[in-house]
């Protein structure tokens, strides 16, 4: 099991990035509140990781805190819910934000995530609500977004193909990005001004 990696970020395309540890290049794809606080390339970056291994892939998460690690991993316990769906939950909404619609019944906010419909919610609310009943929601810090690396300047074709790695149609991701009309922004901050607005 890999739980913990340290390296040197050298390639960085939302959702996935690619850390340099002693000359090995190592894939992980983060969900996009963890992807928005990484440093320009070349420098060092520490991850707390989940190792999946299926018949057809072997993927590599990577989180920000525990406290995102461990949302990923009750996410994926939940009955129709794959590490995908749980990365795009997990980028479509804060840790906070998501685990107060558990707690609270409000299906109507989850199903606005692409590729969770209403059962899903359902099912998200039922499965995830005894996990997360002794989450404290005003007190957990460190999965909020934070803000993108004002050096990391991409441009809105990354943005948009980082929607679409999300689960998002390509028109709806163009449509989403071009809305905002934002010539000098980084893709990450096109990425999560997208993502607000579209599950607004």
């Amino acid at each position: 099991m890999i739980g913990r990696l340290r390296g040197v970020l050298i390639e960085k395309q939302a959702p996935e990035i690619v850390l340099d540890l002693n000359g090995i290049g190592y894939e992980v794809l983060l969900p996009m509140t963890t992807f928005y606080g990484l440093p320009p390339l070349g420098q060092v970056v520490s991850l707390y990781t989940q190792f999946i291994v299926r018949e057809d892939a072997q993927q590599l998460f990577g989180f920000s805190d525990v406290t995102s690690r461990r949302l990923f991993r009750d996410l994926i316990k939940v009955n129709g819910v794959g590490p995908k769906l749980a990365l795009t939950i997990m980028s479509g909404v804060e840790t906070d934000e998501f685990v107060r619609c558990v707690q609270e019944g409000n299906s109507a906010a989850l199903v606005k995530l692409p590729g969770v419909g209403k059962k899903t919610a359902e099912r998200l609310i039922i499965e995830m609500r005894d996990r997360l009943k002794d989450w404290d929601v005003a007190g957990s810090g460190g999965a909020k977004v934070v803000s993108p690396a004002s050096s990391a300047k991409l441009n809105v074709a990354e943005a948009e193909s980082a929607l679409v790695a999300l689960g998002y149609k390509p028109q709806e991701a163009s449509r989403a990005i071009s809305a905002l009309k934002s010539d000098d922004a980084s893709s990450e901050e096109l990425i999560r001004a997208a993502l607000k607005n579209m599950i607004k």
